[in-house]
C-alpha cells in the first residue's frame, strides 16, 4: 500500500486549520435528516471529506468502502479504511463488487457503475438517502479535460453535477469548490496519513496525463483555471438542461416511437437532439455522431413508404417500421435490441 508521507493518524481532530474551516463550510448546509453517508475509498479527498463531515455533524456520519477487488492493494486499502474510522469511532460498511463491462463498455465505466450501485444498496439497506462523494476541482477539470480530449457532447462537458439521484439514493459532491492539494496540505496539517492508489501514477490512462502533464502547466499559465473551468462546465450543465427540454417537448410532437414525417418538419440539429433524447431515455443506449450522422442522411431520403432505415446503434439498431395509421404514410423508427449488426 502506498501511503502519504506523513504518520498514521492519532486520534484527528479537524478542529483547527484547513480540516476545521472545511468542517464549519460543511455544517453551513442545511442539517442532514437522519444520518449521512460518506464515500471513502481511503483517499486524501475523501478522508478529508468524512473527518470534516463527522465533526460537523458528530455521530450521524457513515462510511461506505467499496472493494473492487480490481488491484493487488485492494485489501490495504479496505484496513487502512477500518483502522481509520475505528479511530475516530465512525461505523464503517465495506461492501465487495464484481464490475462486469457491458459490451462497448471500458472497464473503468463498469467499476464506476458498480460501485454506485454497490453505494446505493448499502445506503438503502441502513436507511440512508444522502451519500456524499470526495470529488474535488481539480477532478471536475480533469474531467472536462477528458471531455474535450474525445470530442464529446454538451452532457459530457458539463462535467460532474454537484448533484444527481440514483437508484433512489441522492449523492452529493460537496468539495467541487475545493483543490486537491488543499485537501493533502490539511490532512497533513492535521497528522492523518491516507492511501494513494498506484494506478494513479500510470500514464497509459488518459486522466492521469492529463492529472500529470496537463494540470501543473494550467496551473503555471492560468492560476484560476479551477474556477474558470469550473464555470464553463456549470454553462454546458445550464445548456445541456435547455436541450432536454427541448428535447422532450420535440418527442411529444414526434411522437413514441418517432414518425418519419413529423421529424422531417424538424432542423437537422433539432432531429438529432430529440433521437439523442429517445435513445437515451427510453432505451437506455446511445448513438456514435457517425451512427447519428447517417440515421439523419437516411431520415432525409427517406420520401416513399418503401425505403428502408436500418442503423446499427449500440447492440441493436434503429429501423424504419410500418404504422398502422394509414395516414402515416412514412411510418415511424423504432429501436430493434440485440439485431444483427449491418
Amino acid at each position: 500500500m502506498a501511503a502519504s508521507a506523513t504518520p498514521r493518524p492519532t486520534a484527528a481532530d479537524p478542529g483547527a486549520g484547513f480540516l476545521g474551516a472545511l468542517s464549519a463550510s460543511l455544517a453551513s448546509r442545511p442539517v442532514p435528516a437522519g444520518a449521512l453517508a460518506v464515500a471513502l475509498s481511503g483517499g486524501a479527498d475523501s478522508t478529508a471529506l468524512l473527518l470534516a463531515a463527522h465533526r460537523a455533524w458528530p455521530g450521524q456520519v457513515r462510511a461506505l468502502h467499496i472493494h473492487h477487488g480490481l488491484q493487488a492493494a485492494a485489501d490495504d486499502f479496505a484496513q487502512h479504511c477500518s483502522a481509520l474510522c475505528a479511530q475516530v469511532q465512525v461505523p464503517l460498511t465495506t461492501m465487495r463488487v464484481q464490475a462486469h463491462a457491458a459490451p462497448g463498455e471500458s472497464p473503468e465505466d463498469a467499476a464506476r457503475r458498480a460501485r454506485y450501485t454497490a453505494l446505493a444498496d448499502a445506503a438503502r439497506a441502513q436507511g440512508l438517502t444522502r451519500v456524499w462523494l470526495g470529488h474535488h476541482a481539480d477532478d471536475q477539470v480533469e474531467t472536462l479535460l477528458l471531455a474535450l480530449s474525445r470530442g464529446a457532447g454538451l452532457p459530457w462537458l458539463a462535467s460532474m453535477p454537484v448533484r444527481f439521484e440514483r437508484e433512489g439514493v441522492v449523492f452529493e459532491r460537496p468539495l467541487l469548490e475545493v483543490s486537491g492539494a488543499a485537501l493533502r496540505q490539511g490532512l497533513r496539517e492535521a497528522g492523518v496519513a491516507w492511501v494513494e492508489d498506484p494506478t494513479n501514477a500510470d500514464t497509459a490512462f488518459t486522466r492521469n496525463r492529463i492529472r500529470h502533464g496537463l494540470m501543473p502547466a494550467l496551473e503555471a499559465a492560468f492560476p484560476a483555471f479551477r474556477e474558470t473551468f469550473a464555470r464553463s462546465a456549470r454553462h454546458a450543465a445550464q445548456a445541456h438542461g435547455l436541450l432536454i427540454e427541448l428535447a422532450s417537448d420535440d418527442l411529444a410532437r414526434v411522437g413514441t416511437p418517432p414518425g418519419i414525417a413529423p421529424l422531417q418538419d424538424l432542423t437537422r440539429a433539432r432531429q438529432a437532439n430529440v433521437l439523442r433524447h429517445w435513445l437515451r431515455s427510453v432505451h437506455s443506449v446511445a448513438a456514435s455522431a457517425a451512427q447519428l450522422d447517417e440515421l439523419l442522411d437516411q431520415l432525409d431520403a427517406c420520401r416513399t413508404r418503401g425505403h428502408q432505415i436500418r442503423i446499427k446503434v449500440a447492440s441493436g439498431c434503429v429501423e424504419r417500421v410500418d404504422a398502422p395509421a394509414p395516414d402515416d404514410r412514412l411510418g415511424r423508427l423504432a429501436y430493434r435490441p440485440n439485431s444483427p449488426t449491418v
